[in-house]
């Protein structure tokens, strides 16, 4: 693992770092909320209200120089590009200051190849995110970067070749970036001289259109109980606030939010982070603020259980537990995150999960336990909107099996649990994801 700090020269960059590709600033590294961040998160980014930090337009010159062919094509293939896809992709990007020592996966040049290797680039840094806030390339050089995909916990940081040991580095706070759950159309940023300032930049512009905001203004938590955990946290973004969550990766998108913490009503300084508890979706069950029954996919609730066995194959990862939501929790504890702005615009992030419009009746658990004797009863059994009819003649007989969530998740082993639904029990149906954009 190389270091490679701000302002530092690479021994075999793309470009040459003199050549005014980018600049790097001398920021600060902030502590952490958690070592994974999704690239949606507020404030995870900053920037400046001075020039652009990153020359785009020359870096695409650049590429497109015949003498700079095998270049350009060593460049394409570290980012799975074609080379005509180049100045399209570059057109995409958006130019961000690091506010945090992050791991990536860097490239060098050399023998006309994109030789990769796995650095923690420091903060100040200035890079180019892709729409999922994911960092593609470094600014001063050109260098592709992909994601790090090695274990943050176990990394050996090597400080030499002029990259020396940077004041503030401590290497449980280095992040790692995963894609947010859709697109974005703006980044939130934070002035990194001015925090009390944020600014939102609008994905794949370089700061002309910038638009500035007061981090310090207040934004009330949203009510997410029964909202898929990637429609929460684009609403959590919408306002300007930070998703956290327990274990090593996020919860499927599909996953059921059970609580909040903060709850609901709760008014924190924007990039705050709100801590949900997920289930696993269970289909006609829906999940919502029922407690899981003790053979159910894994919560995110309660770790502290022994009861509750965890399904191999839940989609579902642990979060950190929180305490259900109620009207307002101010003091409940959380870790501010530094102010930044809202990374999404309110048409993605704050449009609500579709309600059904009706309650779904809860599905009977797939056991080992024979069905009862065909029933003679003449009543035909009252229907639902996710049970499948039943078949003549057996009015009392339960599935075999649940079907298949309509999210696209995989179904789950988790039977519904004794409580009936409350009133409270929300009814929404996960979004379907939206497509992410592949280039070939």
């Amino acid at each position: 693992m190389k270091a490679v700090a701000a302002g530092a020269a690479s021994l075999a960059p793309f470009f040459d770092e003199s050549s005014g590709l980018g600049r790097d600033a001398d920021v600060r590294s902030r502590p952490a909320h958690g070592g994974l961040q999704q690239g949606d998160t507020p404030g995870l980014y900053g920037g400046t209200g001075e020039a652009a930090i990153c020359d785009v337009e020359q870096l695409k010159r650049y590429l497109a120089e015949p003498r700079n062919d095998r270049k350009a094509r060593a460049w394409a293939r570290a980012l799975d590009l074609r080379k005509d896809e180049i100045p399209e992709y570059l057109d995409g990007l958006t130019p961000v200051l690091l506010r945090h020592d992050t791991l990536v996966r860097n490239h060098d040049y050399k023998k006309g190849k994109a030789v990769p290797f796995n650095a923690l680039l420091q903060a100040g840094i200035a890079i180019l995110v892709d729409e999922q806030g994911m960092p593609a390339v470094k600014c001063s050089c050109g260098n592709p970067l992909r994601p790090f995909e090695g274990d943050r916990n176990r990394i050996s940081v090597s400080f030499d070749d002029g990259n020396e040991k940077w004041k503030g580095y401590d290497r449980s706070e280095v992040v790692v970036v995963r894609p947010a759950s859709h697109e974005l159309e703006r980044i939130a940023l934070v002035d990194v001289e001015d925090p009390d300032r944020g600014i939102e930049r609008p994905v794949g512009t370089t700061g002309e259109e910038d638009t500035a905001f007061d981090t310090r203004k207040r934004q009330a938590v949203p009510s997410l109980v029964g909202t898929t955990f990637g429609e929460a946290s684009r609403r959590l973004a919408g306002r300007g606030l930070a998703v956290s969550y327990g274990g090593k990766e996020p919860p499927p998108d599909g996953a059921r939010v059970t609580a909040s913490d903060p709850a609901a009503g709760a008014e924190l300084r924007f990039g705050a982070h709100v801590t949900l508890s997920v289930v696993a979706d269970t289909g006609p069950s829906g999940g919502g603020t029922t407690p899981p029954g003790p053979e159910s996919s894994r919560p995110t609730t309660s770790p502290a259980s022994p009861s509750t066995p965890s399904s191999p194959s839940s989609p579902s990862s642990p979060s950190t537990p929180s305490s259900p939501s109620s009207p307002s929790s101010p003091s409940s504890p959380f870790t501010p995150s530094t102010p930044s702005s809202p990374s999404s615009g309110p048409s993605k992030s704050e449009r609500p999960a579709s309600p059904s419009g009706t309650p779904e009746a809860t599905s009977p658990p797939a056991d080992s336990t024979p069905p009862p004797p065909p029933s003679t009863a003449s009543g035909p059994p009252p229907s639902t909107r996710s049970a499948p009819p039943e078949p003549s003649g057996t009015a009392s007989a339960p599935p075999r099996a649940t079907p298949p969530p309509p999210t696209g998740e995989p179904a789950s082993s988790a039977p519904a649990t004794s409580v009936p639904a409350t009133p409270e029990a929300p009814t929404t149906s996960a979004p379907a994801e939206r497509p992410r954009r592949t280039r070939e």
